[in-house]
């Protein structure tokens, strides 16, 4: 087991929701987690930060810190229950009663299938889905007793629909989803609650594609669109406040490709074996000495703070109607009944009218 508590502290602005809640997002150094440690900090939370990377941590907990808000960071290595299990006792004993627990730690090797070694299989399996788990059973412990609380699985489209080259993130997942169904199955027969949500990313910019270990003769690169981690952390703090609702699917991309699997996968098959290898690579080769995070947190080897972004701001999107229309499809399901309602009363009215 290991938890070390790590240097830096705290953030805040306003909250836009009710009275500042506890809130735990693991893979909080970079990416899509520290974006949504971030922005829970920004409106009032008090957040715990759970990751490896002590650059990452220290960072992270900087930039809470500058907005007056309030941060613990953990050095917490995910695949390892008893240190999650550590690290929410702590949580709890420095700011409470955890509210909202965010999963989102992951690893992953960029690779064929063939190409990717037992040991490095079962460590992304263990980071990326079992972190899941663990980090899911930690919070359940203590929201069960309370009958109160939210757990939020950030997942990606890749949850639905495998891609070559990511076998073992794609398996892990689909690991997440399943678990996840079966899990809020179980919390609604016993009208709990407590409440599980999953959202479902499209390609982001992260660090991810620097840091991941990667067999490719080219560098990583996220499949176009590409949504900046700040732009989609805005749906896990939509999901958190709005568990109900048992997943979100984020970016036009993301919704497009899960309605395309369910109509054809085969087709998707096909088209993925003959794209997916290129698509996935930019024009510059892979540098043989960048970090790898499988085994051992980026941060450490590298010496520096990766920050939430990744290397692909010049290629970024920052509008898409579908991530509003995401988080408002009740809005949305009431206009659209409307507009049906108002066609129906024109349409027995004009009957009405013709019959006079």
């Amino acid at each position: 087991m290991s938890l070390r508590r790590s240097s830096g502290s705290e953030n805040d602005v306003l909250s836009r929701t009710r009275s500042p809640r506890t809130v735990v997002v693991t893979g909080a150094s970079g990416g899509i987690g520290r974006a949504s440690a971030v922005a829970f900090a920004a409106r009032g939370d008090r957040v715990a930060l759970l990751a490896r990377g002590a650059k990452g941590l220290a960072a992270a907990s900087d930039q809470i810190r500058a907005a007056g808000g309030t941060a613990v960071p953990l050095e917490v290595d995910s695949a390892d229950p008893d240190a999650v299990e550590s690290a929410a006792a702590t949580v709890e004993a420095e700011l409470g009663p955890i509210d909202i627990w965010v999963n989102d730690a992951f690893t992953s090797v960029f690779a064929p299938f063939h190409q990717i070694s037992a040991a490095e299989f079962k460590r992304v399996t263990e980071v990326s889905y079992l972190g899941y788990v663990y980090g899911t059973q930690s919070a359940l412990r203590r929201m069960r007793e309370r009958d109160s609380g939210t757990i939020v699985q950030v997942g990606s489209a890749l949850a639905y629909r495998g891609i070559p080259l990511q076998s073992a993130y794609c398996g892990a997942k689909h690991a997440i989803q399943g678990f996840n169904e079966a899990l809020r199955c179980e919390l609604l027969h016993d009208n709990s609650n407590v409440h599980v949500s999953m959202v479902q990313m499209p390609a982001v910019n992260t660090p991810q594609f620097s840091w991941v270990l990667s067999r490719l003769p080219r560098h990583a690169q996220p499949v176009p669109p590409i949504y900046p981690p700040e732009m989609v952390a805005r749906s896990v703090l939509h999901a958190a406040d709005h568990p109900h609702r048992r997943e979100y699917w984020v970016g036009t991309s993301t919704a497009l490709t899960l309605a395309a699997n369910a109509i054809a996968p085969g087709v998707l098959d096909r088209y993925l074996g003959r794209t997916g290898f290129d698509s996935q690579q930019t024009d510059q080769s892979t540098d043989p000495d960048a970090p790898v995070n499988l085994w051992e947190p980026a941060d450490g080897s590298a010496g520096k703070d990766f920050g939430a972004d990744g290397i692909f701001d010049s290629r970024t999107v920052h509008v898409d109607p579908q991530l509003w229309a995401s988080r408002h499809h009740g809005i949305l399901g009431a206009v659209a009944a409307a507009a049906v309602g108002a066609a129906a009363a024109a349409g027995v009215g004009g009957v009405l009218g013709r019959r006079r």
